[in-house]
């Protein structure tokens, strides 16, 4: 192995030792709480009966899979993410490419389009729901009676639906920005040829742009769908998983479990189910990504 003057060696054993701490750090940040995740979830562990305790085998994850609200808030969790998906894809889609042309106010126009994904969820929740979504002082309750129609109660009637809309508010900026980054790095030469050819914008956007989104559409399904499996903040502000369990997602189920049935042991069962749906939608994403960076 080569060495310095100074007898310090370089080389694979340096560079191993400069980035121990950090992985050793890392690793610890990580396996310690699912470790600990791991050992709830074969324990009986309720704060409401102390006295019942010990190893509960596969007690916990047979209760919560046999239990009908895992499946709800399952089916929750995946329509809640695949209809914010389409929104932001679709809507992130056209507005970059409605920004990236010439206008007055073109600037200010997309400082308003980015903002939302700058404020907090819960701020932005109450926003909706006090100010936007109230079926009496809010503004779409408004907008109905000026077309003479009955305003609608949305946390009541449709749950599900208004935290789509919502979290779609949110997350429709991410989406611009990184898809308005991406075809700001189309060739425009590419662009006046096909025009000069006789092709016209939806042709030019069918066969042209969108293909060069491609791998950005990539990135912005992988990255929202991780965050998106994790909303919380907008159901706890909003309709609290109801009426029942109509806006209940995995998230949610597993804060009911441990914070208000204090059950640890089955809210750690839920969170290894969690992790494993959350692994398996990733590896997924991952394999797709990784097709469209090679492509």
């Amino acid at each position: 192995m080569r060495t310095r003057a100074s007898g310090r060696t370089v080389g694979g054993l340096r560079t191993l030792s400069l980035q121990a701490p950090a992985v050793s750090l890392l690793l610890m940040w990580m396996l310690v709480p699912l470790v600990m995740t791991l050992w709830f979830s074969f324990q009986r562990y309720n704060l409401m009966m102390p006295s019942v305790s010990g190893f509960a085998g596969v007690d916990n994850y047979y209760y919560l899979l046999t239990d009908p609200s895992l499946w709800t808030a399952m089916g929750n969790t995946l329509l809640l993410v695949g209809w914010v998906l389409v929104a932001t894809v679709v809507g992130g889609t056209l507005l970059a490419v409605l920004l990236q042309q010439e206008f007055f106010g073109r600037g200010v126009a997309r400082l308003f389009v980015i903002a939302p994904f700058f404020i907090m969820p819960t701020v932005s929740a109450l926003v909706w729901k006090n100010m936007i979504m109230h079926p009496v002082n809010g503004i779409l309750a408004w907008v109905a009676g000026l077309f003479g129609l009955p305003a609608i109660d949305w946390f009541a009637s449709l749950p599900l639906t208004s935290i789509v809309i919502i979290v779609t508010w949110q997350w429709l900026p991410f989406a611009v920005l990184i898809l308005l980054t991406a075809i700001q790095s189309l060739d425009d030469d590419q662009v006046e040829a096909a025009r000069m050819d006789g092709a016209g914008p939806v042709a030019i956007f069918f066969y042209i742009t969108l293909p060069h989104l491609k791998r950005a559409i990539s990135v912005v399904v992988m990255i929202e769908m991780i965050f998106l499996l994790t909303i919380f903040a907008e159901i706890f502000v909003t309709t609290s998983g109801g009426p029942g369990l109509a806006s209940t997602n995995l998230a949610y189920l597993i804060y009911i479990r441990a914070l208000l049935d204090f059950d640890v042991g089955g809210a750690s069962a839920g969170g290894v189910i969690a992790i494993i749906l959350a692994n398996i939608v990733a590896f997924f994403l991952v394999r797709t990504v990784a097709k469209n960076l090679e492509n």
